[in-house]
């Protein structure tokens, strides 16, 4: 059901701190402008860590709104479980196509914790789920049983796999169903895993460079690799340089030295350290982004 690039898309604030709807809705024309298969807002990179519900229920209903070609899957995600519930049935009345729910976090549920996790929302909310490993966030891993499991609950439909561990990634795919897309939740391992047989991509990289990331993920799909690996290769400067710092602080600093929507973060995260803003800086410039 999900394929190609999904951008997990960044929250322009104002300077007062609150949602700049008018930003957001031209990041929305722009990412489709590029040609993106999906948006998908109030994830990690959208500070959803920071939204109120009535905020975050608010992105997704502009994102919807404004979206008129790509997919929306909407982060929905929370660790506690009625509250992805809720969160999730808010997305559905939304309209949106999907929903993206991390794993919970600080509770570091067990195995089973997590399937029951996943398996309540399922039959709460009929809507196309997408499951979220991403370990470093979270305290926790989905383990690769525990994603074969989840991929035979019938709206369980993708998984967007950040652990990082290429040998859970291979044990991943070698398992689960063709219909069950594995998207990569790291832009530098989007090739690799394409490579294996995931089906895309959940980028950060995207809100930058939205074409190129298109072209490259697009291109494994059809299985021009000299191409993809081309493109791989030309934005790896930017693919580390979005990391130098926690994630969105370089993306949204990125944003806003390309003169985008980005706005101010909301506490407690901060501006980048200026030494570290001038190398990702230089490589804006060296990619002629600047």
């Amino acid at each position: 059901m999900f394929k190609g690039c999904a951008t997990a898309l960044i929250t322009p604030f104002r300077e007062d701190g609150e949602i700049d709807e008018e930003g957001l809705r031209e990041l929305v024309r722009m990412q489709e402008k590029a040609g993106v298969d999906a948006i998908v807002p109030c994830g990690t990179t959208g500070e959803s860590a920071t939204l109120s519900h009535k905020e975050h229920l608010k992105v997704i209903g502009i994102v919807r709104e404004e979206a008129k070609r790509a997919k929306v899957v909407a982060g929905a995600g929370s660790n506690a479980t009625h509250e992805a519930i809720h969160l999730s049935k808010g997305a559905k009345d939304l309209g949106v196509d999907g929903v993206l729910l991390i794993s919970p976090y600080y509770n570091k549920p067990n195995q089973k914790g997590i399937f029951r996790h996943y398996e309540a929302i399922a039959k709460a909310v009929d809507v196309p789920i997408v499951v979220y490993n991403v370990p470093s966030r979270t305290g926790s891993n989905i383990a690769a049983g525990t994603i074969k499991r989840l991929s035979e609950v019938p709206n369980i439909v993708a998984v967007k796999e950040a652990s990082g561990n290429m040998a859970q990634i291979n044990a991943i795919l070698a398992s689960v169903p063709s219909s069950f897309s594995v998207l990569s939740g790291d832009d530098l391992l989007t090739y690799p895993m394409m490579a294996l047989g995931a089906k895309g991509v959940i980028s950060v990289t995207s809100n930058v460079v939205p074409e190129l990331m298109v072209q490259m993920t697009h291109a494994a799909l059809d299985g021009d690799w000299t191409k993809a690996r081309q493109l791989h290769f030309q934005m790896l400067p930017l693919f580390n340089d979005l990391f130098l710092d926690t994630n969105p602080i370089p993306v949204k600093t990125a944003m806003r030295m390309l003169k985008r929507p980005s706005g101010v973060f909301r506490l407690p995260l901060c501006d980048m350290e200026p030494a570290t803003a001038e190398v990702l800086k230089k490589t804006l410039a060296d990619m002629k982004l600047l």
